[in-house]
């Protein structure tokens, strides 16, 4: 399985290809970060980004995007720079049809190295490891864009099992309380029934 990590930013927007194999072998297709100026436009910057999420889709022909889901930081400015640059990502995935998955920094540091506290040097030192890359992607929007795709690799199997699980146990639930409601209809009517029958022998027996 392909997939597409992306770490949005409008200063830096990273993206990182990954492949899975068997097991958790995973391997680096490609990596970059993308730039857009900070004395530009709001809208000609989502764009520039939107134009490179395009360009990253038709080159390696991803069949999932991971995207840093984010949930607080101090600076609101930059909050919202981030969410809008993941939501430009998300849509150019959706018209494509590819499945869009937000994974929060915690999810990724624990899948990656194993505590969801690691630090951006810990991140980059595994993803640079599992992926037996010749030197550590840099900036580090480009290692967290790796370790995005990998998180995704390595945890959406386990979550789709999970989903399946928890609808296979809503179906049969739909199906044991359909199966009780019927029971309480037919003892109903029997009791409707020996009632009417109960009347009917006292009626004669006067």
């Amino acid at each position: 399985m392909r997939v597409l990590g992306v770490d949005p930013g409008l200063t830096r927007c990273g993206f990182g290809v990954v492949d899975g194999g068997t097991g958790r072998k995973v391997s680096c297709v490609a990596v970059d970060v993308v730039r857009t100026p900070l004395d530009a436009p709001l809208a000609n910057r989502l764009l520039q980004v939107s134009d490179a999420v395009e360009d990253w889709l038709d080159r390696y022909r991803p069949e999932a995007v991971a995207v840093e889901r984010v949930f607080s930081q101090h600076n609101v400015r930059t909050v919202m720079g981030t969410a809008q640059a993941g939501g430009v990502v998300a849509l150019s995935a959706a018209r494509r049809g590819l499945p869009v998955v937000f994974h929060t920094p915690s999810e990724v540091k624990a899948a990656v190295t194993g505590s969801g506290r690691a630090d951006k040097a810990q991140v980059t030192g595994m993803v640079t490891r599992l992926l037996g890359l010749a030197e550590a992607p840099s900036p580090a929007d480009a290692a967290d864009a790796l370790a995005l795709a990998i998180c995704h690799l390595w945890r959406e199997p386990m979550r789709a099992r999970l989903a399946e699980a928890e609808a296979r146990a809503a179906e049969l639930a739909r199906a044991h309380r359909a199966r009780l409601a019927a029971a309480q209809r037919a003892a109903q009517k029997t009791a409707q029934k020996t009632g009417q029958q109960t009347a009917r022998r006292k009626g004669t027996a006067r």
